[in-house]
């Protein structure tokens, strides 16, 4: 049996599957999955649209930059953040200081295939959204680059596979995953 000594934050691009995996990972391993979008939704009482459209992307930072503090301080879990939580130096640094990032690291041809029809994502309502997320990506790599454990994506991997593959390579810290004795 283990045990979870550590919050995992996943981090990377929309459409990556940190919501699936990280739901499927808590499963796994026993614990709650916390989604730190659905937090500020929750908080604010309006969608994220909403949000950032109303107050900005900068309040919408320091809301996010607020709830993952928040949920880094509590009882060990698995958390999906926004995809540009990991962007900002504070989040990394409290992130690698409590918890442990994990980058599920996906092609833009999977990305785009996931996220295209989505009307959720503020980000991509451009009147281009497949470059826009192309820039995205190509802005935002250096920065997921920077995560504790980074695991691939593969398209031909279930949601229960990919958080088998996230969990072992997770044993490679034994500060996060302690084996109960």
């Amino acid at each position: 049996m283990t045990r979870l000594a550590k919050t995992v934050v996943l981090v990377g691009m929309m459409g990556a599957g940190k919501t699936a995996v990280g739901t499927a990972l808590a499963r796994q391993l026993g614990v709650e999955f916390r989604d730190s979008d659905e937090e500020i939704v929750r908080a604010a009482n309006r969608t994220i649209a909403e949000i950032f459209e109303r107050d900005g992307e900068a309040f919408f930072r320091a809301r996010e930059t607020e709830v993952i503090a928040r949920l880094l301080r509590g009882t060990p879990c698995i958390l999906s953040t926004g995809g540009g939580a990991f962007l900002s130096g504070p989040n990394r640094r409290l992130i690698h200081d409590v918890g442990v990032s994990v980058w599920l690291k996906a092609d833009l041809d999977l990305l785009w295939q996931r996220v295209r029809h989505k009307t959720t994502r503020p980000l991509l309502r451009t009147p281009n959204p497949r470059e826009t997320l192309r820039a995205l990506y190509e802005a935002r790599q250096p920065f997921y680059a920077l995560a504790d454990i980074t695991v691939e994506s593969q398209p031909d991997k279930t949601v229960e596979d990919m958080a088998r593959r996230v969990r072992e390579a997770l044993r490679s810290r034994p500060d996060v995953l302690e084996e109960a004795t």
